[in-house]
């Protein structure tokens, strides 16, 4: 290595020997030619200069300049009508010049242009461009030989430049001051030469690392004093602007501000929502890949959260449940009035968001005790709610607690408790259907309930003390405007038409009544139509009298059930002794009330039951239909109502409403919910069976029946 660096070095010095050469020729060639030289005084007159200068510019007005030797022009120069112009060069360059050349007064290209040297020899001659045609006459004139030194450049060496190691490396050549100055004044230097000389000069160059340090340090430093600078300044701020303590007035004041109350309001469901998450933000992914057990896995149904408020909450009960179409976190559930708060109101609607478990999203105040609630499937932050008053209510999620709209208590709405109500319609002609326990139907607009837009009151002349029907329930199924069924206290279940059609009128079908049940109809629930086949004719009915029973409405019925029933001789036609439509299947394993059913939005076979023991029961009509599929025990208390979420992928959670206040969200498994290609072609299989065991029973009951009759006929004959 260091043999190479003393070669490079060895290289470099024999450069500089050789540029420093080249300025000792160049100065000796400069002294020889500045040296004094003879130079003969002008003896022209000024019109003679003018004169060659208008004869070397070729002007028409001047006359023709011909070179002579003595003072004459030859005849036979100017007899030639065209002659070419000839240049006289110099004989021998100047003295003391390396390249002596004849110094020419213009171009090369100029017309009549003639080149005066300081040595003319009498055989040259200069004859300017014949002028054809020419009115002027030729004029000799005098010609003065004369001499003068020019000076010239020497011409510059132009050596290639060539890039090796050794012109690119940094180490560095110690060499005087006045060499770099040398250096500088020449005009073929080398590359690393001119390198060297700008970074002495300062211009640029590769900063070293000890010069970093010091300019980073010195950066750090005056950054540092700025700090100090701006924090001693704040100081003397803060010292100058003293915070004087609010006394109890003034904060009083400030807390009961409207905005302030909105404020803290707002910015705490956020702060608790975030808390509320229980997504586990440290999971480290990389542990239990080996495939290790999840106890969570083999469960099916799982508690997911529990909502309840001392403030709101405690001492009433759950009436009514109902998920929200656009948002599926959100989840109103309506309660009773609660005995023990006397200043509270009578009644309320809380909805409760599944990312805010610690108090409700929004609280809705009610004068009566709301018995029913739904959301609008057609704007998302209307609420309608059904009071024990018969007040129908409408909230708006974007507005205060109270309602925003009610209808007035009065003989065109009303007048009795509401227990079923229900929207239908389209995005842009949609109503609301309500029925109270009188037997009274309304239909309202969502933008003016000040008096329903129909009434349709339903009766039963046959009836022993009053025609009236008291409803507890009612439904429509999918794409229904018209038609709907209702449950009732008496244990029937009636069709009813809005309006008038070509076979039936507005009001109760009382041909047509589903018999079952022995007590009140406490929830009635028909099947989606969403899937390969239609099953919107069936649908789930539930009772006090501890049972669940399956239905097909008469329109897609096979049979009827009237060959199960006895008619009396006197009373034809009287559906009060036991006519009418019979159930399909009955499903009897609750041990106690059962006080709610309803379908799963997207398992077809699927429906959930709750009763008064507290118990959740799913069934799946296509693996067994005397036991429940999944069977939970949720509270000691009664559970009221039960809805499934309405998410657009997949349900997979259920809000269960409790007797004690509380509102019982479960998560069930996607295995457990999520149905296969061929579940509904196996329901389609396990109706028609049965439909055949139906039709069995009817037919052994006919037999038995008659045998009974008969038995009867010949004991009296006796």
């Amino acid at each position: 290595m260091s043999e190479r660096m003393k070669r490079e070095l060895e290289e470099k010095r024999a450069r500089v020997a050789e540029l420093r050469r080249a300025r000792e020729e160049r100065k000796a060639q400069l002294a020889q030619a500045s040296s004094p030289g003879t130079v003969e005084p002008l003896t022209t007159s000024r019109k003679d200069v003018n004169d060659l200068v208008d004869s070397l510019l070729a002007r028409p007005s001047t006359p023709i300049a011909v070179p002579r030797q003595s003072s004459y022009v030859s005849a036979s120069s100017q007899a030639t009508p065209s002659r070419r112009a000839t240049r006289a060069t110099p004989e021998e360059s100047l003295p003391g010049t390396p390249g002596g050349r004849a110094s020419r007064l213009s171009n090369e290209g100029s017309i009549g242009r003639a080149s005066v040297t300081g040595a003319i020899t009498p055989s040259q001659g200069v004859v300017d461009r014949d002028m054809m045609g020419s009115p002027f006459p030729a004029v000799a004139v005098d010609m003065v030989d004369m001499q003068q030194e020019l000076y010239e450049l020497p011409s510059k060496v132009v050596k290639p430049v060539t890039y090796s190691k050794a012109i690119q490396t940094s180490v560095t050549i110690s060499t005087s001051t006045s060499d770099l100055e040398s250096e500088d004044e020449s005009g073929d230097e080398s590359g690393t030469t001119r390198r060297r000389r700008r970074r002495a000069d300062g211009e640029s160059g590769r900063e070293t690392e000890e010069e970093m340090r010091k300019r980073i340090l010195q950066e750090l430093e005056e950054e540092r004093k700025a700090l100090e600078r701006e924090l001693k300044e704040l100081k003397e701020k803060g010292d100058e602007m003293k915070l004087n303590a609010l006394s109890d007035e003034q904060r009083q004041a400030i807390f009961a501000a409207p905005d302030f109350s909105a404020f803290i309001e707002e910015s705490t469901k956020i702060v608790q929502r975030a808390l509320s998450d229980g997504y586990d933000y440290i999971r480290d992914y990389t542990i239990g890949i080996d495939g290790a057990f999840d106890e969570s896995e083999g469960k099916k149904v799982e508690l997911f959260c529990a909502f309840s408020d001392d403030r709101w909450t405690k001492g009433r009960s759950v009436t009514d449940l109902d998920w929200s179409p656009k948002f599926p976190e959100l989840v109103a559930a309506s309660y009773n009035k609660n005995p023990t708060a006397v200043n509270d109101p009578d009644g309320i609607v809380a909805v409760w968001n599944l990312h805010l478990l610690e108090r409700p999203e929004f609280v809705f105040h009610s004068p009566s005790d709301v018995l029913s609630v739904t959301f609008s499937p057609y704007h998302p932050t209307l609420i309608f709610g059904g009071s024990y008053s018969g007040q129908v209510l409408l909230w708006d999620t974007r507005a205060k607690h109270l309602p925003v709209l009610k209808t007035p208590l009065s003989s065109n709405g009303h007048t009795y408790p509401i227990y079923g109500m229900k929207m239908v319609g389209t995005q842009n002609a949609n109503n609301l259907i309500s029925t109270s326990t009188d037997g009274l139907v309304c239909s309202w607009l969502t933008d003016m309930l000040a008096q329903p837009q129909e009434t349709l009151p339903l009766t039963v002349p046959s009836h022993n003390k009053t025609d009236e029907v008291s409803i507890t329930c009612l439904d429509f199924p999918d794409n229904e405007t018209s038609t709907f069924w209702i449950g009732t206290e008496e244990g029937s279940i009636y069709q009813a038409n809005r309006y008038d059609r070509a076979s039936s009128k507005a009001g109760l079908n009382t041909d047509d009544v589903y018999r079952g049940h022995a007590a009140p109809i406490t929830g009635i629930d028909f099947h989606p139509s969403s899937g390969s086949i239609d099953f919107s004719d069936l649908f789930l009915s539930s009772s006090v009298d501890w049972t669940v029973k399956l239905w097909r409405t008469k329109g897609s019925s096979t049979t009827s059930s009237t060959s199960n029933t006895t008619t009396s001789k006197n009373t034809k036609g009287d559906t009060s002794l036991g006519l009418g439509i019979g159930s399909l299947h009955s499903f009897e394993e609750a041990d106690d009330y059962v006080f709610d059913v309803k379908w799963h939005p997207n398992h077809p076979a699927m429906f959930g039951v709750v009763d008064g023991n507290g118990k959740f029961d799913l069934w799946n009509l296509n693996q067994d239909v005397e036991v429940p599929m999944v069977s939970t025990k949720v509270s000691n208390e009664a559970i009221n109502k039960l809805s499934f979420d309405k998410s657009p992928l997949l349900s997979k959670k259920v809000g269960l409403g409790s007797s004690n206040g509380k509102l019982y969200v479960y998560d069930m498994s996607e295995k457990l919910v999520q149905p296969r290609d061929n579940e509904w072609v196996e329901l389609q299989k396990t109706i028609q069976r049965l439909v055949a065991s139906r039709e069995s029973r009817d037919s052994n009951s006919t037999l038995n029946n008659n045998h009974f009759d008969l038995t009867d006929a010949t004991r009296r004959y006796r």
